[in-house]
């Protein structure tokens, strides 16, 4: 079947958080994507929709099926059906399982730049923010693992949130890496939580390795988040899954989960999950290949035409991390010229932690007339820039 992935779609005036910009604004800054979600899904949803009667929702098997399923055929690992809690977003469930498994004033580790959330969810709550900035090299990131050790040894650490893939930096991280990282956060009692919500989100050919999969200590000592709503663009659908192998683990995620009323799902969460992952791989697939050509053009428009800037080289997400140290410290700076300038909205990378502060993410999951749309104006907005001279 063929997917019209070049179809504009007008999300103004739609509640749209991304969209809620002035007239000649284009938004490439938030996390979600500028195409319909696959057909099955949307009819799943009509079906629903036209029943008419919106009461409380359970969990059926089907659910559950549906994640161990596509598990096992996307990324050879098989979930067991006791592991699956329901709950209502990757976030909601990170920051319940920040207050559930940590205590006030502890160390919840991360991996800077990251997911700029992730702090919320541990600020918020009054626990500490520490981070361990991955190491930037060659224009790639790589884990700095004495750096890594030395702060999971801190006995104020307790609990590790991993993003696997990476964003914003696009890093797949292979199996041994993986782990390590296991071995180390269960030599030093630190519980993993590994927010995997861009997993399905791979270049064509690349794979994702679950962090529980990696091995017997990283299946013990952890928690995974999770969900459709990335692949599928099912954000505001509010439907993901947390998958706790432990037994006495899991029992303390699902009291969490529970106490926070974050643990039932909505009349539309469980039809569209289930009708994504039983039925949405192809147009997944066409997505994928979609996003990635997108990924090509950019790189070849940056190399052409903006010297000044190095695209970090990304195997999965929509998001993109451009490195413009070669033009500016404070790239925040730079991202408010450009959008003052040209109306193209990126995020700034400061609010990821680590070295965030001389790059921007450019999200690149929409239609390619938008994308051309974007680079040209990203062009304008840097040829106009003229950085502080503190900075040259």
């Amino acid at each position: 079947m063929t997917y019209d992935f070049d179809r504009l779609k007008d999300r103004k005036n739609t509640g749209s958080l991304k969209w809620d910009v002035t007239e000649n604004e284009l938004p490439m800054w938030v996390a979600d994507m500028d195409f319909e979600t696959a057909p099955p899904v949307l009819e799943a949803i009509k079906a629903r929709a036209a029943h008419g009667v919106f009461g409380y929702s359970i969990i059926p098997d089907e659910w559950y099926d549906a994640y161990i399923r596509w598990w096992k055929d996307r990324h050879d690992f098989t979930l067991q059906k006791d592991w699956l809690v329901f709950c209502t977003g990757v976030v909601p469930a990170i920051s319940s399982i920040v207050r559930k498994l940590t205590t006030p004033a502890e160390k919840v580790l991360i991996q800077t730049p990251v997911y700029n959330i992730f702090f919320n969810s541990i600020l918020n709550n009054g626990r500490q923010a520490l981070e361990a900035p991955l190491a930037y090299q060659n224009g790639s990131y790589i884990i700095d693992f004495e750096d890594l050790e030395q702060k999971l040894a801190d006995p104020q650490t307790t609990l590790m949130i991993l993003c696997n893939p990476h964003n914003p930096v696009g890093k797949i991280w292979d199996r041994e890496t993986l782990a390590r990282i296991g071995e180390l956060c269960f030599k030093h009692h630190v519980v993993v939580v590994s927010d995997e919500i861009h997993c399905d989100l791979t270049d064509p050919g690349c794979g994702y390795v679950p962090f529980a999969s990696a091995s017997e200590l990283c299946q013990k000592n952890s928690i995974t988040c999770l969900a459709p709503t990335k692949a599928f663009n099912l954000a505001g659908l509010q439907t993901a899954a947390v998958a706790v192998p432990d037994e006495n683990l899991r029992h303390k995620v699902w009291r969490g989960l529970n106490t926070d009323e974050v643990a039932e799902p909505n009349a539309f969460a469980i039809p569209a999950a289930v009708a994504a992952f039983t039925q949405g791989g192809d147009w997944l697939d066409a997505l994928r290949e979609y996003i990635y050509q997108n990924k090509t053009l950019v790189k070849e428009f940056i190399a052409a035409n903006l010297p000044q800037v190095t695209l970090v080289p990304s195997q999965a997400t929509y998001l993109l991390w451009l490195d413009c140290s070669g033009l500016t410290q404070n790239a925040g700076d730079l991202a408010a010229f450009i959008r003052k300038q040209t109306g193209l909205y990126l995020s700034a990378g400061e609010q990821y932690g680590g070295n965030g502060r001389e790059f921007l993410r450019m999200n690149i999951a929409c239609p390619r007339e938008l994308v051309k749309d974007g680079l040209s104006r990203l062009r304008q907005g840097i040829e106009a820039f003229e950085p502080p001279a503190r900075n040259r």
